[in-house]
């Protein structure tokens, strides 16, 4: 696994002001990603599985992680979130907006379990062919953190086509932007959670945010979801 304090953050932090999103350089090498990816076979790993199709969130399956969470999973999560905090404190500030997130993210996760959010959401994406993810937004409880990361654990092109990330953005009288994103093998994708500030002709304004995944044209595709807050 890369040391994440090696990434030019500065620049990850201007490409997530212009487009709500920026893609990290490579975090997880090809064997790091396989051996992730093997552990959708483990059930014993995960607290639950969702068929999306059920529940009308599109067609595919994933599975939220239970702990102890494997080293890579938890050494990822936790090292983003002091690199994100800043950004989330900003964004926070231009809307005039609560900005509960402590220093220590080990603080932050008690702050949700607190507040009754004791379900940990790392998640364990599997995308067949013909698979999709609606546009959502993740939010499990009244405590969110702004930014989440993914991360492909397959190779576009090769072991999968198709199941390119989709961000849409609905802006302040305006339409609605879409951003598509191909995940490289072993790259994370920092991106939005619910809202960003963006200027408007009253200053700044929280425009939504949602995404998905358009359909897996053919192959298998995995992904790893970092959502740094916990759910109800």
């Amino acid at each position: 696994m890369e040391d994440i304090r090696k990434a030019d953050w500065a620049a990850l932090a201007e490409e997530v002001e212009a487009h709500g999103c920026a893609l990290t350089p490579r975090l997880l090498s090809a064997a790091d990603c396989a051996g992730i990816s093997a552990l959708y076979e483990e059930a014993g790993r995960f607290r639950s599985t969702i068929d999306m199709e059920r529940f009308r969130f599109g067609r595919g399956q994933y599975r939220y992680f239970q702990e102890p969470f494997p080293e890579a999973v938890a050494e990822l999560r936790a090292a983003f979130y002091p690199h994100l905090l800043p950004i989330a404190r900003d964004w926070a500030a231009r809307l005039g907006q609560p900005a509960p997130w402590p220093d220590d993210f080990g603080d932050w996760l008690d702050m949700c379990h607190k507040a009754g959010q004791t379900k940990p959401t790392p998640i364990l994406l599997r995308y067949r062919e013909g698979d999709w993810n609606a546009l959502h937004r993740d939010l499990y409880g009244d405590l969110v953190f702004p930014l989440q990361v993914v991360i492909g654990l397959d190779r576009p092109g090769d072991d999968y086509t198709g199941g390119e990330f989709l961000m849409v953005e609905q802006r302040p009288r305006a339409q609605s932007r879409g951003t598509v994103t191909l995940l490289p093998q072993g790259h994370g994708l920092i991106f939005t959670t619910r809202d960003r500030p963006v200027r408007s002709a009253r200053g700044w304004s929280a425009s939504p945010v949602r995404h998905g995944v358009s359909t897996v044209r053919s192959g298998l595709r995995h992904a790893l979801g970092l959502v740094l807050h916990d759910a109800k």
